[in-house]
């Protein structure tokens, strides 16, 4: 795999591909600077090496037109703050004017383009946009594991123009690392925890990941669809009646794999969707008419917390609850603890996919497991098996 630390960057022009699609309040004010930090390490040891940044991103979705609320003038303060650099910004991604503010660049200055996505050539991939972009620098640089899923021109079809100058920066290296240790290379017993609404919506990640996990944790919403299959009552639980017999074959290809799938035995089931709501712990099979399952069960995380505790390697992927609500979040942070607990004891922790990211900010165990991802829809195409186009660019 090749770093940045395999180039010196000494007196080049590095066009770094960053993922700032930060999120900005009503006063376009940087709410969330996560992303931004993440691409730190790689643009500083640019600086460090003698060289200069350019800096490439999209910011919304502006479908190819400039839209003053999604300009990355927005970004450009939060950025300098967190980088310790002034960073300079202009107003456009190609053409004179970015040429120019390229050519007067100097070694250890910083500059961001103007959002890729203010073209329509960015998004369809086109070969002549990315070749554009290419002239404004040495050495193509992928930090943005967050858009890796995309064959956009700045994400992988302008790697044709830096044949021998290409590289994944830090953030990138870290990511495919992660991934690597739980697909590939991952010390055993490994366990994936998966959560979330739908089976439909894991329905590949599991079919990919049979192979080289040992238990799998089911919690979430999809429980019931699972238990609804074996004959369980759920009353009025969130249910994919469609996916029923999905959830029988899954139960047999992991069995036929070896692998033990652990599905709750008993839930927090409340009379209404709310955080209000009469609660009461029932058997998961035998959810009364008028109640529906919203979190997992004591005696379920008891035996969440032993298999845990006993995995060497650990994927989780989506909470086993509405966490959002803090009557029924409970479950999710005793997760957590145990993943936490786990950790600690030398277990390698990786987290991924939306609402287990959200989960895992909201209740501080970001620092708690070995590697939190950046990137949700592309770290659930690389646990689906998919070659993430952004990946290949740079392999290739």
């Amino acid at each position: 795999m090749t770093t940045i630390d395999d180039f010196n960057f000494d007196g080049k022009k590095a066009l770094i591909r960053v993922d700032f699609n930060v999120p900005l309040n009503d006063s376009f004010e940087v709410t969330d600077t996560n992303r931004i930090e993440a691409a730190r390490p790689t643009i500083l040891k640019i600086l460090e090496d003698g060289g200069s940044a350019i800096l490439m991103s999209h910011l919304g979705r502006p479908k190819g037109k400039s839209n003053p609320d999604m300009s990355l003038k927005h970004v450009l303060d939060k950025a300098s703050e967190i980088l310790g650099v002034r960073v300079k910004f202009v107003e456009d991604c190609i053409g004179e004017e970015a040429e120019k503010a390229v050519q007067e660049l100097k070694s250890g200055e910083i500059l961001l383009l103007e959002n890729l996505r203010f073209h329509s050539e960015e998004e369809s991939g086109d070969a002549a946009f990315a070749k554009e972009l290419s002239k404004l620098g040495d050495i193509y640089v992928n930090d943005a594991f967050g858009t890796a899923h995309r064959a956009h021109a700045s994400t992988t079809i302008i790697a044709q123009y830096f044949e021998g100058s290409k590289c994944f920066g830090y953030l990138m290296a870290k990511e495919i690392a992660a991934i690597k240790k739980v697909m590939e290379t991952g010390e055993k017993p490994v366990t994936a925890v998966l959560g979330g609404a739908k089976v439909s919506s894991k329905i590949t990640i599991i079919e990919n990941i049979l192979d080289k996990i040992d238990h799998l944790i089911i919690g979430g919403g999809m429980t019931y669809t699972f238990v609804k299959a074996q004959g369980g009552k759920v009353g009025d639980s969130i249910c994919e009646d469609d996916k029923q017999e999905l959830a029988m074959e899954i139960l047999e290809k992991a069995k036929s794999k070896g692998v033990e799938v652990h599905l709750p035995v008993d839930v927090i089931a409340a009379n209404d969707f709310s955080n209000v709501a009469n609660t009461q712990v029932v058997s998961v099979k035998e959810i009364p008419d008028g109640w529906q399952g919203l979190d997992a069960g004591p005696e379920t995380l008891e035996r969440f917390k032993e298999v845990i505790l006993k995995s060497k390697t650990i994927l989780w992927n989506g909470p086993v609850g509405v966490f959002e609500m803090p009557n029924f979040a409970k479950g999710t942070i005793a997760v957590g603890n145990y993943i936490d607990e786990a950790t600690k004891a030398g277990a390698f922790s990786l987290v991924g996919g939306g609402d287990s990211v959200a989960a895992v900010k909201q209740f501080g165990f970001e620092d708690k497991v070995s590697y939190v991802s950046t990137g949700g829809g592309a770290m659930l195409e690389s646990l689906e098996g998919k070659t993430l186009p952004g990946i290949a660019a740079i392999t290739a």
